[in-house]
């Protein structure tokens, strides 16, 4: 199912583009500390191979771990604050945790056996530091491998400490070291046929000991071969000066030196729209897809119909790599050829433009996803801003941090709101929408919608007053601006509010008013939100007739709408309506084909269903009952707010104890902890498997 970036003991290494030379030792070293110790961190300069490093020796050790190898790719993380989110993201933890980030992820990982690729820590190597220290000390089969171009320096870490390839020695005839192989396998890529010979052999030698053997000056050296042969390669090396590098702290690092000579030499063979290109792309955080780099990196010297050929060039030139998933390929930067591009861009006076461009194509991106929603594009809206979400992250930044770019921060935040319910990112659209209030004082129709969508993501974490402040802060700009919109969902929170809190009757009245008026807006994606409601809450409080009625309205919208993901989450919340009236037959059917048809977006309602069917499953298979329990609250433990699960809490209750009563307290907590270690997926896949 698209979406899902669910944990599995496979893991979530890349595959392998192109193949890897040498390092023997060094793998050996890794693995061998690895096994008797729980943090290594691989250490050396940009363009040493730090990463690949990693990835290979992890891909050995995979069957090690029962819970996979997971890496985490943190170079476009800029901001901190989301470390803990990345890793949660990366090793399968359902949403965020009412408790604080780190000690969720600390919590999650209590039982889990699997190693951690923390890759590209460097920009953020005092918070790795801390939050590997209690990564291990919560969670004793957990290792972790980091790769960082200086240590994190906590107790108990392990250096590899990553060399350049060994070269020839001059004054030695040329043999096959590893700089020389590699050379020579991507040169082959560029130019088929190509070769190591007796005629080539000294000056390939010659061009990886005046490229110190680093191996990406290396590769951007040997796909010259396509236009030059080795003999002018060196030649041009040897010629080319180090002193555009400037001096200073690069001085005292010749290595840099050597790799920053190599960088700059590729870039000044390519042509000047390809180094436009070059600059303009290092824009891009966590890649980019050929649509991306047309809306962005074209104009002033790139004609929008030349990027895809500039995008080729540069690809062949080993200036981007690609990967492709489900036929979309997509390009991104090595973090070194990246930094060197930016800093092109900075001197070329257009980074100020460019990262506009970037901001106004990712605000684009929010906005259409943002009205697929109730749509039969939903789930691809959805994935195409999952993949994008670190370009969007980039973008908000930029206009919360660039004068003058405040209000269109505030749109995108405002548009974001469908993406971080069903991603189960609440704790993060606050720190966005509260960066964006504040810094957009003025009455606007964006900021009364902004205030709702605070106000709304509030209630779900729990924080009540924060939340009703903001409904009243939205009802009042609301009034001073004539804003319908913003009065209907003013009302409809007030509902949402009463709801959590129990008063159902009254929930029920605002629900109703809500109603009235988003269907008098048009307003389908909330009438269909307050439906859901209407739902729930009649159900709860008994009136059958009326919880059938809204659950089919519910379930209409979507159908009508060919919206496949909306519709996955009626027939999951008409479900549990149907359990609380007694229809327990009909909500079994409608939970279970939930499941099947949108299982892994929207961990919340997930389990819902898996407490549903450990209900059902309760009387006849207690073993399978508990197991079920324990899947449900693996996730309730980390979406944002469980708030729902107060009124399932008979349901819950009476379940386990008649679990526990059959099984006893051993098998009970057995079953359930065997439950609670079940990736998302997988607790899907079994609950699926029910033999009934």
């Amino acid at each position: 199912m698209a979406g899902s970036d669910s944990m599995s003991s496979a893991g979530n290494l890349p595959v392998e583009q192109t193949s890897f030379v040498g390092r023997r030792r060094e793998i050996g070293d890794i693995k061998r500390l690895l096994r008797h110790n729980r943090l290594v961190t691989v250490t050396g300069g940009p363009g040493v191979g730090k990463t690949r490093l990693a990835q290979r020796a992890a891909g050995q050790l995979r069957r090690r771990f029962t819970d996979g190898v997971r890496l985490v790719e943190l170079a476009a993380l800029a901001d901190g604050r989301f470390l803990a989110r990345a890793i949660g993201d990366a090793v399968g933890m359902p949403g965020e945790s009412r408790t604080a980030a780190p000690e969720a992820l600390a919590w999650f990982l209590a039982d889990k056996n699997l190693l951690l690729i923390l890759d590209n820590c460097e920009h953020l190597v005092d918070l790795c530091a801390c939050l590997a220290t209690d990564l291990l000390r919560a969670a004793p089969q957990v290792r972790i491998l980091a790769t960082s171009r200086q240590a994190l320096r906590v107790t108990g870490e392990w250096l590899v400490e990553l060399a350049p390839l060994p070269v020839p020695q001059e004054e030695q005839p040329p043999a096959h070291d590893d700089a020389v192989r590699l050379f020579a396998e991507r040169a082959a890529i560029a130019l088929p046929g190509f070769a190591i010979t007796d005629d080539n052999r000294t000056k390939v030698a010659g061009i990886c000991r005046r490229l110190d053997g680093i191996p990406l000056a290396i590769e951007l050296a040997a796909v010259r071969v396509r236009a030059m042969p080795v003999e002018a390669i060196l030649t041009r090396l040897e010629e080319h000066s180090l002193e555009v590098l400037g001096a200073g702290a690069q001085v005292a690092m010749p290595r840099l030196q050597t790799l920053r000579a190599a960088i700059d030499w590729s870039f000044h063979l390519c042509s000047a729209p390809e180094q436009r290109l070059w600059a303009r792309a290092s824009v891009f955080s966590g890649g980019f897809d050929l649509d991306d780099a047309e809306q962005v990196c074209s104009g002033a010297g790139i004609e929008s119909m030349d990027v895809f050929a500039l995008v080729d060039g540069l690809l062949d030139k080993s200036v981007l790599t690609r990967t492709t998933s489900e036929g979309v390929s997509r390009y991104r930067m090595l973090e070194a050829i990246r930094e060197y591009g930016a800093q092109h861009l900075a001197r070329s006076g257009e980074a100020t433009a460019v990262r506009t461009r970037h901001r106004d194509h990712f605000a684009e991106v929010a906005r259409q996803a943002e009205h697929q929603f109730l749509s039969p594009g939903e789930v691809e809206g959805f994935d195409l801003l999952q993949r994008d979400y670190a370009n969007v992250r980039a973008a908000l930044e930029f206009c919360l941090s660039e004068p003058g770019q405040a209000d269109s921060g505030l749109r995108i935040a405002g548009s974001l709101r469908h993406y971080w319910t069903m991603s189960v990112r609440h704790r993060e659209g606050r720190y966005w929408l509260d960066r964006a209030l504040t810094l957009n004082p003025e009455p606007s129709p964006a900021r009364a919608k902004a205030l709702w969508i605070d106000g709304w993501t509030a209630l779900l974490l729990a924080e009540w007053d924060a939340g009703l402040s903001r409904i009243d802060q939205c009802l009042t700009l609301a009034e001073h601006l004539d804003d319908e919109p913003a009065r209907a969902h003013t009302v409809m929170l007030r509902g949402i509010h009463a709801f959590f809190c129990d008063d159902l009757h009254c929930a029920v009245t605002f629900f109703e008013d809500a109603l009235a008026r988003l269907r008098a807006l048009d307003d389908r994606a909330d009438v269909w939100m307050t439906l859901r409601y209407l739902t729930y809450a009649t159900a709860l409080l008994g009136d059958a007739d009326r919880s059938l009625a809204f659950g089919e309205q519910s379930l209409e919208v979507a159908e009508t709408a060919a919206a496949p993901l909306t519709r996955a989450r009626s027939l999951g919340l008409y479900g549990i309506a149907q359990w609380l009236i007694g229809d327990r037959e009909r909500a079994i059917e409608l939970v279970r084909e939930r499941l099947r048809v949108s299982p892994y977006i929207d961990g919340w309602g997930i389990a819902h269903c898996l407490e549903v069917l450990a209900w059902d499953a309760g009387e006849r298979d207690p073993e399978r009952a508990a197991r079920l329990l324990g899947c449900a609250h693996a996730i309730w433990r980390f979406t944002a707010a469980p708030l729902t699960q107060r009124h399932l809490a008979a349901g819950h209750r009476l379940c386990e104890q008649r679990a526990r009563a059959a099984l006893g307290d051993e098998t009970f907590g057995k079953a359930f902890e065997e439950g609670t270690r079940l990736p998302i997926d997988q607790a899907v896949t079994y609950a699926l498997a029910d033999p009934r």
